[in-house]
């Protein structure tokens, strides 16, 4: 039964979560309060946004995401709360991966790569121990849930506000 309550927290998390309301208005109350209060964490997990460019239109995108610190590296999972498609980000920075990611009010240059193997299952393991939602959401999809590492290139830019980000668009390529 405890499982169960856990697993509909999680869904319900992932719901949110993944709203388009949510997704749209985060990355501005982010960069308003400079990452913190429960826009720069929530249920003990890391929250960053990660701008990028849409494979499609070309597009600014921004993203809010949970991310996993490993080393300098930052990782970021391809969950969509455990739904059947994989979310347009993942696609995104498949297609293009410079991005850059702020975190609380530093912003970095990265590069986004898909990990597999042994490296996948140890940053899985990571994400899975901050954030057991991911389990739920592994168990509830027939697909292989993306683990992206983003490396960091360059010196990071505190403060700055990364590229064209002025107008950017919801993540929806």
């Amino acid at each position: 039964m405890a499982t169960r309550r856990r697993n509909a927290l999680y869904r319900a998390i992932g719901i949110v979560g993944t709203s388009r309301i949510i997704t749209r208005i985060h990355p501005l109350v982010y960069r308003i309060t400079g990452g913190r209060w429960f826009v720069g964490r929530n249920f003990g997990v890391q929250n960053v946004i990660v701008t990028m460019t849409g494979r499609k239109t070309g597009k600014t995108r921004e993203v809010p995401l949970y991310a996993f610190a490993d080393g300098h590296r930052m990782v970021v999972i391809g969950s969509r709360a455990g739904g059947d498609r994989e979310p347009a980000w993942v696609g995104n920075l498949r297609a293009n991966p410079a991005a850059t990611l702020r975190v609380g009010r530093e912003v970095r240059r990265v590069l986004a790569r898909e990990t597999d193997g042994a490296e996948r299952d140890r940053l899985w393991a990571l994400a899975a121990a901050g954030y057991p939602g991911y389990e739920t959401y592994r168990e509830r999809t027939r697909r292989r849930i993306p683990v992206i590492v983003l490396e960091p290139v360059g010196s990071p830019e505190p403060g700055a506000t990364p590229g064209p980000v002025a107008t950017p668009e919801p993540a929806e390529d």
